[in-house]
């Protein structure tokens, strides 16, 4: 295979399904990330089952990848832990030197429906057996067991996100203030799309990109890596509380919603993840010690180098290039002549 195939081939990453798995209490994985780590390597051997059966490929004639990022916030500042993922629709042969990429249709919204629940089915067992979720004796759903002793400040803040409620001052425990500026929505405007939902989970999968599509998929990658405060969306009242507009109006019409300044960094407080806990991860054929990556991934191109050859390893981004490109700060050209600046 050409070096240009094997980009194709990793360029149709850029087809997303996004998984959000929305938990009674989220809580329980936001503050506990080896737990969440597990049930999101849970999250992606579904979705790798689900293609290889697709290709009508075993697990060792065929091989999935998907890169991960972790959010933790909804539209409203809300603490809501739930899994961007950048899958490309297909699998890597690997009985081939280099792996071949086949690519496969588009799921259908049938397909979606049994993979969420094949996820919901499969997520509830692994935390049933973790010991995170019990039984309901009543009904077929799932509840929480007994929280940890651990029960701290932090945690409280975490469970008043999650439920949108004040979490300080005199108005605790009651739901956060919003503006409704629109007419509530009627019918469902997702009809048509490709979203599945099966017990509290929803499972998307409309956005695409094709591998030429550079400037999509770099869009893509952009929205879902998105920090969780967007400056413009930010604004004071006359009365000194803070007005976040909301990215897309909720269905009864709520375009914003109100803070206090001190609930406000209580929600702020509530969004941080633990110490030392990776956002972004890599599965399958784009981990880093997978031993099939160098042959798929590309790196920097070097001159001379033959047809066919494994692709050499990534470089990263220089410093001053990563502040450039997150802040629109050029420290490598003079302001006033435009020439090189050299440290």
């Amino acid at each position: 295979m050409c070096s240009c195939r094997r980009h194709h081939a990793v360029a149709a990453a850029g087809n997303a399904c996004r998984f959000r798995s929305l938990f009674s209490e989220t809580r329980q994985l936001a503050s506990n990330p080896e737990e969440m780590g597990k049930a999101l390597r849970v999250v992606y051997r579904c979705i790798a089952g689900f293609l290889l059966g697709k290709a009508g490929l075993t697990r060792a004639e065929g091989q999935c990848g998907a890169v991960t990022l972790i959010q933790r916030f909804g539209s409203a500042l809300n603490l809501n832990v739930h899994f961007h993922m950048l899958i490309p629709d297909g699998v890597y042969l690997t009985d081939i030197d280099p792996p071949y990429f086949r690519q496969l249709s588009a799921p259908s919204v049938e397909e979606l429906q049994a993979l969420v629940q094949r996820i919901a089915e499969r997520l509830g067992r692994h935390l049933e057996r973790r010991g995170l979720l019990v039984r309901d004796t009543e009904s077929s759903f799932l509840a929480w067991g007994e929280e940890s002793a651990d029960d701290n400040a932090l945690a409280e803040l975490q469970g008043h996100s999650i439920t949108y409620r004040i979490a300080v001052g005199p108005q605790k425990g009651r739901k956060a203030l919003t503006l409704q500026s629109l007419s509530p929505k009627l019918g469902d405007e997702r009809i048509g799309e490709r979203v599945a939902v099966a017990n509290g989970f929803s499972l998307h999968a409309g956005v695409a990109g094709e591998a030429h599509q550079r400037e999509k998929i770099e869009r893509l990658c952009r929205y879902i890596s998105r920090p969780a405060i967007a400056v413009e969306r930010l604004s004071l009242t006359t009365q000194g509380s803070i007005r976040y507009a909301l990215k897309t109006p909720y269905r009864d019409g709520t375009t914003h919603v109100i803070f206090e300044p001190v609930d406000f960094m209580a929600r702020l407080a509530a969004l941080i993840p633990s110490p030392q806990v990776n956002l972004t991860r890599y599965h399958g054929v784009f981990a880093p010690n997978h031993p099939l990556r160098s042959r798929i991934v590309p790196g920097r191109e070097v001159k001379g180098e033959a047809v066919g050859a494994p692709a050499p390893r990534h470089v990263a981004m220089s410093w001053a290039k990563r502040l450039k490109r997150v802040f629109g700060i050029d420290i490598e050209h003079c302001d006033r002549c435009g020439g090189e600046v050299k440290i």
